[in-house]
Order: structure tokens, then sequence, then C-alpha cells
């Protein structure tokens, strides 16, 4: 099995800054992709920012120049620095992440979800 931590969520007054991390433990041969995504109410789940195991980052539109990711591959985690918060960056924040591991006795890439953490952006 694999476990994701998320902490670093809360609330914050626009222009704030909050640094969520998400740390992945158990049975892992290697990890992928990690990164963040996110849901407001009312609206669809939507990539934040991502990064892969050789320092591939994408991000978002909305949260380019404010939200840099980084990863500890050391720690099997992944950060997501945001900074410069503006109240349409309220959501549920996810981590999400690509692990490769045995399963049934074959090597396979599994993705996993982490429970949510709350941003509440407001003044």
């Amino acid at each position: 099995q694999v476990q994701l931590v998320e902490s670093g969520g809360g609330l914050v007054q626009p222009g704030g800054s909050l640094r969520l991390s998400c740390a992945a433990s158990g049975s892992i041969a290697s990890i992928n992709d990690m990164g963040w995504y996110r849901q407001a109410p009312g609206k669809e789940r939507e990539l934040v920012a991502s990064i892969s195991d050789d320092g591939i980052i994408k991000y978002a539109d909305s949260v380019k120049g404010r939200f840099p990711i980084s990863r500890d591959n050391a720690k099997n985690t992944v950060y997501l620095q945001m900074n410069s918060l503006k109240l349409e960056d309220t959501a549920v924040y996810y981590c999400n992440v690509d692990v490769r591991r045995y399963v049934g006795g074959a090597m396979r890439n599994i993705i996993y979800w982490g429970r949510g953490t709350q941003v509440t952006v407001s003044s």
C-alpha cells in the first residue's frame, strides 16, 4: 500500500502565502510525476502544478510565477509554495503521485490521490 500525507492548508488573507507538503510512503519502487490539483466549489478539479522525476515542471496559467513546485526525492515529498494568494485560489488542494510499485508480481505505475487540504483566501 501507499499512503499520502498532506499538510499546510489553512486560512490566509489575500496577498499572503502558504506552503503545502505531500509525503508518500509505503511500498514504493520509484515515483514518476508528483503534483497538485485543486477543486473549487461548483468547479471541476484542475491541475495546479506538476513535476516529473527528471524535473520537468508544468503550471496552470493562473498560478505561473506565484506557486513554485518542488520535490525532495529522498523524502518522496512534493511541495507547493503558494505566494500572492488571491480569492480565486480558494479550493481543496489534492496531492497526486504516480508511483511505480510491484503489484501481483509485476511492476506497475499507479496514480494515488491525497485526501485533500482546504485552502481559503479571505479578507
